[in-house]
């Protein structure tokens, strides 16, 4: 994506120190999965640090550059079934245990510019020398705490221990300024989304084989919510822009996604969607540390939410406290012109949003299978709509289960078990 006209930062909430404590040379010490494991949590040696960043392990290194393997643990197949038992996901398809790593590795940012990200890599515990491979991709999150690497509660940790007990390797990118990388979050940046996965990948690969073992070339991609058209996006970048030399699309099932940007945002400044004030606040302050949405809080917001808002989506408040800050509508959060201009949006927010209204206005060369819930008062059915009347239009090998009449957090739950069993179907 063009970041031309990148507004100059005023301050950036949310930066963190660039982190350098492990490295490649340490992921050729790491053990090959066990067939069974207790949970365990291992890190790394400062000797194993220094060694890394001789070998290019710093902030010059290449896109998918491993910079540390900071903690990691095991699950047995019946640890993995109770944890998704107990948060209402189907166990019925776990088949193995599985090993977890928090992987930081280098990428880039919306600018393009050199950045460090975190991910969670999960393997399985099977004696395969060639790993089928998933990206799995997380919807939208505004703690940086609240992401696979970090919470082990997190159903996007729960989602990757499930494919991983399927025998499948997992990356699962927490995308940049989330987790444990630096900076602030650009939620909703093609760029910086595609990178994060992509690297995401590199690293993945590279961690497994200094477990004597490798990933398979084709990348099963499923996502939630914002992973949804990030899904679609990435499949893209490594079907028509050959954006990695190893790495090649298997097939796409995004979940549950916001597939016409535009009208998510219209419908957020309306008060039509669930959470909108969250929505609309989370877009409109990373799209102007991005891009230059408003000259001064005071343009978008009303007092007295103008003089808190950058502090509050500082990526170190959970959900549940910006739902307590902010009002309960768009209307007493925004300024009338602001809401107008979302509504009815031109120049280069116009264009900058088509990008998102149209992630799906390709020919894949592998099947699409979409999930959505018909219940959904947060990205409503309309979306998976405005998707398949694209992938129609292209021509492509597409089809669409709907979930149910439930909420979006429950959509990806029943779904989770169904992308399975799609990407069983064309598994490698």
């Amino acid at each position: 994506m063009d970041t031309t006209h990148r507004k100059p930062s005023r301050s950036r909430p949310g930066v963190v120190a660039p982190m350098v404590v492990a490295a490649v040379a340490a992921v050729a010490l790491l053990p090959a999965p066990a067939a069974t494991a207790a949970t365990t949590t291992t890190t790394t040696s400062a000797a194993e640090t220094a060694s890394t960043v001789a070998r290019g392990g710093g902030r010059a290194a290449a896109p998918g550059t491993i910079v540390a393997v900071e903690a990691g643990g095991g699950m047995t197949a019946a640890q993995v079934s109770l944890s998704l038992r107990d948060s209402g996901i189907d166990a019925s398809r776990v088949r193995y245990g599985a090993t977890w790593y928090r992987v930081l590795y280098r990428t880039t940012d919306s600018a393009g510019a050199p950045t460090t990200a975190s991910q969670l890599v999960v393997l399985p515990h099977t004696r395969r020398a060639s790993l089928p491979v998933v990206s799995w991709l997380h919807g939208t999150t505004v703690h940086r705490d609240e992401v696979a690497s970090v919470n082990p509660a997190s159903n996007d940790r729960r989602a990757a221990l499930l494919f991983a007990s399927t025998g499948r390797a997992v990356s699962a990118p927490d995308y940049v300024g989330l987790g444990r990388g630096e900076g602030f979050h650009p939620y909703g940046d093609a760029a910086a989304t595609v990178s994060a996965a992509v690297d995401g990948l590199r690293a993945a690969r590279a961690l497994a084989r200094g477990t004597g073992r490798d990933l398979a070339r084709e990348v099963q991609i499923s996502g939630f919510s914002q992973g949804g058209p990030a899904t679609m996006l990435v499949g893209r970048a490594l079907q028509e822009e050959g954006r990695d030399p190893y790495f090649r699309a298997g097939a796409l099932a995004p979940v549950s996604g916001p597939f016409e940007l535009s009208a998510f945002e219209a419908a957020a400044a309306d008060d039509a969607v669930d959470h909108a004030p969250l929505y609309l606040a989370y877009f409109a302050t990373a799209w102007d540390r991005m891009y230059g949405l408003y000259d001064a809080p005071a343009d978008a917001f009303r007092a007295p939410y103008d003089q808190r808002i950058e502090e509050l989506f500082d990526g170190r408040h959970s959900a549940r406290d910006l739902m307590e800050a902010l009002p309960a509508t768009s209307r007493e959060l925004f300024t009338p012109a602001f809401l107008d201009r979302i509504r009815k949006p031109d120049g280069e927010l116009a264009r900058r949003l088509r990008v998102l209204d149209r992630t799906c206005d390709w020919r894949p060369d592998v099947p699409v299978h979409l999930f959505h819930g018909s219940g959904d008062q947060d990205v409503v059915f309309a979306h998976a709509r405005h998707c398949v009347a694209q992938l129609e239009r292209g021509r492509a090998d597409y089809a669409l289960t709907d979930v149910g009449a439930v909420d979006h957090n429950t959509s990806v739950k029943r779904a989770l078990p169904l992308v399975v069993d799609f990407f069983d179907r064309r598994r490698p």
